[in-house]
């Protein structure tokens, strides 16, 4: 190999501080305690069930966005991978929608 031909310059290898992690592990931990809480305060009926969901989504956003490093994707992947689970969950939510009112018109119509 000639020494005189410039070599391609490596990017810096990035790496991301220690104390974010840590701020997202007790973030973590903070929403995990709270959704304990709703089972241990015996909140009930849709309140549960939104407190419990709301939770959820916002623990498994940190995990995608930290720990998965979707926070510094470009703008397609991200869409790429979080456009179609959620694309699902609207047609879950039509589709739970609509079993409701068919239900609901069976009862009234087939007694």
């Amino acid at each position: 190999m000639n020494d005189s031909q410039p070599q391609p310059s490596q990017p810096p290898h990035q790496q991301h501080p220690v104390g974010l992690y840590l701020k997202v592990w007790l973030l973590l931990f903070v929403l995990s305690t709270f959704s304990y809480l709703v089972d241990y305060f015996h909140v009930q009926g849709l309140w549960r069930w939104g407190l419990i969901v709301v939770l959820m989504l916002l623990k498994a956003g940190l995990i995608v966005a930290v720990f998965m490093h979707m926070a510094w994707e470009r703008l397609a992947l991200v869409c790429a991978i979080l456009l179609p689970p959620a694309a699902l969950l609207v047609l879950v939510g039509l589709m739970a929608s609509e079993a409701s009112h068919t239900l609901l018109s069976r009862l009234l119509f087939f007694k």
